[in-house]
């Protein structure tokens, strides 16, 4: 009993609930939960009444399905129309679009005009019609729904089923059942693994929104396992093999969960646009515990260097058993696995890598140096970096949320640089907005814009902290974009497709339009000083003394005096200084109109030393003219090629017959390589081997010999590396030809 008239008096509230806070749930907003996971289904009655039950009614008068075969084996043309057949699974996968065939057999011949049924397919969690994720299919033209159905073929008790997904239908794993419909209520068939199907994008009919009309490029961006992946420098390329192994089992299930891990709605995964989006977060685990842990510090003894990756099956399969992001990764690992996921699941898509792609920190378009009042590089003040190539995708798809002409080819990109919309994303953005500087057009077309077409600024800064700007290379970034050429193993120049001819009037106008849209650039043109200074193009192998021959040149009528400063760094291929093992400050002096030749002795006992995994040398020459008092300048980055791994493979050429591969290495330097790892696979004939020698003795060999049988025929490569924290980055690979 209550007090009356009593004072409510005041006391603390109570303390916040300890332990983790438990997950939202869309209770008390939406009937449903909403559809996340292609992996939720849910329960189909094998009996569905019309009205109350009374007990299950007698059936045996009725139209009944003894049997359902989804017609998957290649002679019965369904993956073979589809360009299915390479895949590796037990379950039937066609392409959005396009008409496939179902075989259901009843227990006495099908009537069209007595007898009804359907064929229905599920996905996710709460199916609805509404939604596109219940569809039922109908074989008369009296009644049809958003897919199309026919019958194609009677025979005896048997019916051959034609179904077409719509173009935008949802992309994902289904559940079919057979329905027939009874006075009583429906009778369907039960719960059978053996008949989900996968519908995924299909750049083969126009009315996909991945449509690519041209058979090469299809051929290649889609259906192509064997890939090449360029690094180096723009004057010196190097190629890196990658299996992407889209058709591998249980690569396509991986892509799946990497949807549904991002809890990315059922919904969404028909349309192109928002797939790549999310997925370009999902690579990466910054934010999201996504695929990949980026690592750049050359400390990989929790997981593999990502020098030592030879393909993504590997990554994606371990992704998704373990639900734990992948360690380790850098920018060609992310653009390799992300290629894979957007073969797998039938976008177009490929690999490029743009050589001296800038990574700005201050939002504009100038990468800032900055010198000291005597030409030397300031390195605590210079805080934007280039990096000697950055490896990125492109996949092709329509933009109707651009204006028209914005489609085609559009750069995603997974390695986690700046966030876009608060993740670590890029993309998709359009090539042809880029190329033309609509760098307001979604998504993230002006960080893209920025690293193919920053200038390069050099500025001297005073005592008193002001600083002018004395030399502006427009052409330093974006020299060069590459990626693999049509159905050939060579590479193809795709840079046109960035950017228009340096120095050009429409390049002028493009860089016009990209200050309307805020991008900041270098408006100042200092004269240009009257000494140039050339470096000659070099190819040396690590280890090796050389020599860096300085070319001064003189375009004046007068002697010219050069206080010049020699920087030699190793850096990361991102552009990052590990640490100067090289200074020298020769004085130059040059007659007039005339060249001397200056030459600097490198030995490898300096550098050996500081060695960084990529082995990129970054020799910066800065030089003050003591009569004009011009600043000079120039960069350039020497890529030490490491030794070869080399692979030869014999035995039979035909699918399913024994093979050998024979792996040979000999280290060609005075000290001993540890803890080094191997690996071994090839597209269609191989999968991913390893093995650990813990030691491998100055100047000693090692063999190492894998037996295989190819499963499929045709053309395809056995890919190697070595990897070990000495000496990264070693690769070999043999073509060979598979006969059926």
């Amino acid at each position: 009993m209550s007090d009356q008239g009593a004072t409510a008096v005041p006391s603390e509230a109570p303390p916040p609930p300890s332990g983790p806070r438990p997950k939202g749930t869309s209770r008390g907003r939406t009937s449903v939960p909403m559809a996340s996971a292609n992996s939720d289904s849910t329960d189909i009655p094998e009996f569905e009444f019309f009205g109350t039950p009374r007990g299950l009614p007698p059936l045996t008068e009725f139209l009944d399905i003894t049997e359902v075969d989804m017609m998957k084996e290649p002679d019965k043309g369904n993956t073979i129309q589809h360009h299915t057949a390479y895949f590796n699974t037990n379950n039937l996968i066609v392409r959005r679009g396009q008409e496939f065939q179902v075989k259901v057999t009843f227990n006495r011949p099908y009537d069209a005009a007595s007898d009804k049924f359907a064929v229905e397919f599920v996905i996710g969690s709460s199916p609805q019609f509404s939604k596109g994720t219940y569809i039922p299919v109908f074989p008369t033209k009296d009644r049809q729904s958003s897919w199309k159905g026919r019958v194609t073929d009677k025979s005896g008790n048997s019916v051959t089923m034609g179904v077409t997904p719509m173009a935008n239908c949802i992309v994902g794993k289904y559940q079919m059942y057979v329905a027939v419909a009874t006075p009583f209520g429906i009778r369907r068939t039960t719960r059978d693994d053996s008949r989900d199907l996968y519908i995924i994008f299909n750049p083969w009919v126009a009315d996909d929104a991945v449509f690519l009309d041209d058979e090469r490029e299809r051929e290649e961006s889609v259906m192509t396992e064997m890939g090449i992946i360029y690094h180096g420098a723009y004057d010196d390329v190097s190629e890196r093999n990658w299996n992407y192994g889209q058709f591998n089992h249980g690569v396509l299930d991986a892509c799946l969960y990497i949807m549904d891990r991002c809890e990315m709605p059922i919904t969404n995964r028909g349309d192109p646009i928002k797939v790549t989006r999310k997925a370009s977060a999902m690579l990466n685990s910054r934010d999201d515990d996504g695929v990949l842990v980026g690592n750049w510090n050359g400390d990989y003894t929790y997981g593999v260097a990502p020098t030592s990756w030879t393909g993504s099956t590997e990554i994606l399969i371990s992704y998704a058993r373990s639900k734990m992001p992948v360690c380790y990764a850098q920018c060609w690992v992310y653009a390799a696995v992300f290629n894979t996921f957007l073969r797998c699941l039938g976008i177009p898509s490929r690999v490029v890598t743009n050589f001296f792609s800038a990574h700005d920190n201050d939002g504009n378009l100038r990468t800032d140096i900055i010198l000291d009042e005597t030409g030397r590089i300031d390195r605590n003040r210079t805080r934007d970096s280039i990096w000697n190539y950055h490896c990125w995708n492109e996949c092709y798809m329509s933009r109707p949320d651009l204006p028209t002409g914005f489609g085609g080819w559009q750069v995603v990109d997974a390695t986690p640089q700046e966030t876009s919309d608060g993740m670590y994303r890029c993309g998709p953005a359009s090539v042809h907005a880029i190329k033309h500087g609509q760098i307001c057009f979604p998504f993230d077309a002006a960080f893209v814009f920025a690293e193919v077409n920053s200038d390069v600024v050099f500025y001297s800064r005073r005592k008193d902290g002001t600083m002018e700007p004395v030399k502006v290379n427009r052409t330093h970034v974006g020299r060069m974009v590459l990626t693999k050429a049509l159905g050939d193993m060579t590479s193809r120049d795709i840079t046109d497709q960035y950017k228009f001819p340096e120095g050009s009037a429409q390049e002028r106008t493009v860089l016009e339009k990209a200050e309307e849209y805020g991008c900041k650039r270098e408006k100042s043109d200092p004269p240009q000083a009257d000494v140039d200074l050339v470096l000659p193009t070099m190819e040396i192998s690590m280890g090796d003394d050389f020599e860096l021959s300085l070319e001064f040149i003189n375009r004046s009528d007068q002697q010219r005096t050069v206080d010049a400063y020699i920087s030699g760094n190793m850096v990361y291929y991102t552009g990052v200084t590990s640490s100067e093992f090289l200074f020298q400050t020769p004085s130059v002096i040059i007659q007039p109109n005339s060249t001397v030749k200056e030459l600097v002795d490198v030995k490898s006992k300096k550098y050996m030393k500081h060695l960084v995994e990529q082995a990129n040398l970054h020799f910066i020459f800065t030089g003050k003219v003591e009569e004009t008092g011009q600043i000079i300048t120039t960069m350039k980055v020497v890529t030490l090629h490491n030794p070869k791994i080399s692979v030869e493979v014999s035995g039979g050429g035909k699918v399913s017959d024994e093979m050998m591969a024979r792996v040979q290495f000999t280290n060609p330097f005075t000290f001993s390589l540890d803890d080094v790892y191997i690996r071994m696979e090839g597209p269609g004939v191989m999968a991913t081997k390893s093995k650990y020698y813990s030691l491998i003795p100055g100047g000693s060999s090692l063999t190492w010999t894998e037996y295989f049988n190819p499963q499929r025929s045709g053309s395809t490569r056995v890919i190697v590396t070595l990897d070990c924290p000495a000496l990264r980055q070693v690769s070999g690979q043999a073509s060979i030809t598979i006969q059926p």
